[in-house]
């Protein structure tokens, strides 16, 4: 019997033919080779190949528009009447500092804006996760789509594990351990938008995906978003840098550089605990960097989410949130 050669091998031999002859995928072939992938129709010997060969190309805005297409197909999202506001992606961990986004999406919360957080736990070594600070914080984890609708109906915030709405890109997440290396899935994730929201905000690491991201996005037809390169490659402004926003406004692309807030670096934590972020909220411990980082990262998601606001008047308005903020407890 004559072996017949494996349908996904045709993306392998795409990729992997040389300097000469290999290419990218189109978005087609982006969205069939995910496709295969989500419904387990793959080797892991193939996926593996395929993962590497990936990463070491890294990915096109149209092969990233292919795997998000095939990966939210795949998705079993309930049908639901409620708008929510912003998709705030969290799958890189803090290192250096404390995840003070956090309390930026809990400040914004506070305040009517309806966020949907999702994420990824422990796939790299001698990272703080936002699913493990929250349980330090008391703040419930949503288990199911459906308890992160009813989460943000009744306190306008839910954080949704990966694993909880899609365990198979959890599962590609976690091959970290095995392979050394980030794999295409750690981007893609990023630009799932699960709930439709009608503004997205991402942070990367590596300032080279900005533009992959954005190119992405407008793809994806989605009409407001914003990337930039944030604090440990979460969606957090550092406060000590310039940081250069990358963005869809109602469709159209739109870059901002927003300035530094002070002249001098911060040093790093020499300890993270995730206390300090409770202590902060309620005003018993002083940290300029943790307040102006909060406020900072505020205001660029208040500005992606009314176009027509001014620099200075989003960052006015953040402050103003957070020394109005609720600081006995947060709102849940």
């Amino acid at each position: 019997m004559e072996n017949t050669e494996h349908p996904f091998a045709e993306f392998i031999k795409i990729l992997g033919k040389g300097k000469k002859g290999s290419r990218p995928l189109t978005q087609d072939e982006a969205y069939r080779a995910m496709q295969m992938i989500m419904a387990n129709q793959v080797e892991p010997t193939q996926l593996g190949a395929f993962l590497m060969l990936m990463r070491i190309k890294e990915e096109t805005s149209e092969e990233l528009v292919g795997f998000v297409q095939a990966a939210r197909d795949s998705l079993q999202v309930p049908q639901s009447n409620m708008q929510v506001d912003l998709d705030w992606s969290s799958y890189a961990g803090k290192r250096r500092h404390l995840p003070w986004f956090i309390l930026t999406n809990l400040l914004l919360a506070e305040n009517g804006i309806k966020i949907f957080m999702h994420g990824a736990a422990g796939h790299t070594e001698g990272r703080l996760y936002t699913e493990d600070v929250l349980k330090v914080l008391g703040i419930p984890v949503a288990t199911s789509f459906a308890e992160a609708t009813q989460q943000i109906a009744q306190v306008n915030f839910s954080y949704l594990p990966l694993q909880n709405f899609c365990p198979r890109l959890y599962e590609i997440i976690e091959l970290r351990w095995l392979m050394g290396l980030r794999s295409p899935v750690h981007t893609l994730v990023r630009l799932l938008n699960p709930l439709n929201a009608t503004h997205t905000i991402q942070g990367i690491f590596h300032p080279s995906y900005r533009a992959v991201h954005q190119q992405a996005a407008l793809l994806l037809g989605q009409q407001n978003m914003a990337v930039l390169k944030g604090e440990g490659g979460e969606t957090e402004r550092n406060p000590d840098m310039d940081c250069l926003v990358q963005s869809v406004v109602n469709g159209e692309l739109h870059d901002e550089e927003w300035p530094a807030l002070f002249s001098r670096r911060h040093m790093k934590a020499e300890s993270l605990d995730p206390q300090q972020l409770l202590a902060h909220w309620r005003g018993d411990s002083e940290d300029e960097f943790a307040t102006a980082s909060i406020i900072g990262t505020a205001a660029i998601a208040l500005k992606l989410l009314d176009s027509n606001r001014t620099q200075q008047q989003a960052q006015q308005l953040a402050t103003d949130y957070w020394l109005n903020r609720q600081k006995q407890r947060f709102s849940f």
